[in-house]
């Protein structure tokens, strides 16, 4: 792995997508270093540019007793641990400005979850670290509106951003993509494209206090969301999404991932070959 992120992504000799990938929050050491080496081996096979993801908390939960995690420092050293075992990026969210400084001493990446994509303190400070940021969409903002966050971060000194698509609210309990979109964002962001196929099918805000969501239709938004024009695909996974502590109605199970990224990189080699 190249200590530049940047040139880390664009790797790919065959020019094929990159790919963030891991469970939704740290459970623990071993399931985290389990699913990383299962998903460096596919992608390694597969000529994919690989950034491990996990969540060291969980910020955001519908309700008080939902799980959030096993404690921020051993949750970032577990990340660390995945980064130093398999020589590859890792990249976790952060909440509030102060977060920001901690978890960089872990980690490659800092993401900004969605519902914060505005907070001006947060950018800034994500920015102040060097690490790249990786900006979730808003599910309330227009795609071209993406430009603003993004300069907040440029204008702060640091122009190592991209942005994922995670769908926008389609009344009170579902998302959807709207894949102009990913267009949209390439040319008003000028930065990389990242689809989310596991957030974009999530159906939030459940009458119980947990969110659904719809698996089955994940292979169908990858694709799309290639075929637009994304740089890199986000998901989550797990060895058993029954039992994941968080997000697992609309995760992929681990053991189905290498028929999808195996399909998925079919698909970005003949879209490549089109260059349309």
């Amino acid at each position: 792995m190249t200590d530049n992120i940047t040139e880390y992504i664009n790797s790919s000799v065959t020019g094929n997508f990159f790919l963030l990938a891991g469970p939704c929050v740290i459970e623990g050491e071993e399931m985290a270093l389990d699913i990383a080496e299962k998903l460096m081996a596919i992608t390694s096979s597969l000529d994919i540019p690989y950034i491990f993801k996990g969540s060291y908390r969980k910020a955001n939960r519908s309700r008080l007793d939902s799980f959030t995690g096993i404690g921020d420092e051993k949750a970032l050293k577990i990340l660390r641990k995945v980064k130093d075992t398999f020589h590859i990026p890792v990249v976790t969210d952060i909440h509030t400005p102060e977060e920001a400084a901690m978890a960089a001493e872990y980690v490659d990446i800092l993401q900004i979850p969605a519902f914060l994509c505005r907070q001006t303190e947060l950018l800034v400070a994500a920015a102040k670290t060097g690490k790249m940021v990786n900006i979730k969409k808003g599910q309330f903002l227009a795609p071209s509106s993406m430009r603003f966050a993004c300069g907040k971060v440029r204008e702060s000194g640091n122009d190592k951003i991209a942005v994922t698509e995670r769908g926008s609210f389609f009344g009170y309990g579902d998302l959807v993509v709207d894949m102009r979109g990913i267009p949209v964002m390439k040319k008003e962001c000028a930065c990389p494209i990242i689809m989310d196929i596991t957030h974009s099918l999530q159906q939030p805000n459940g009458a119980d206090g947990v969110s659904g969501g719809l698996p089955q239709l994940i292979s169908t938004i990858a694709k799309s969301g290639l075929a637009a024009g994304a740089d890199g695909i986000f998901m989550e996974t797990h060895q058993n999404p029954a039992v994941a502590k968080s997000d697992g109605a609309n995760m992929l199970p681990l053991d189905r991932a290498a028929a999808l990224l195996k399909n998925l990189t079919t698909l970005r080699i003949a879209l490549n070959e089109m260059s349309i």
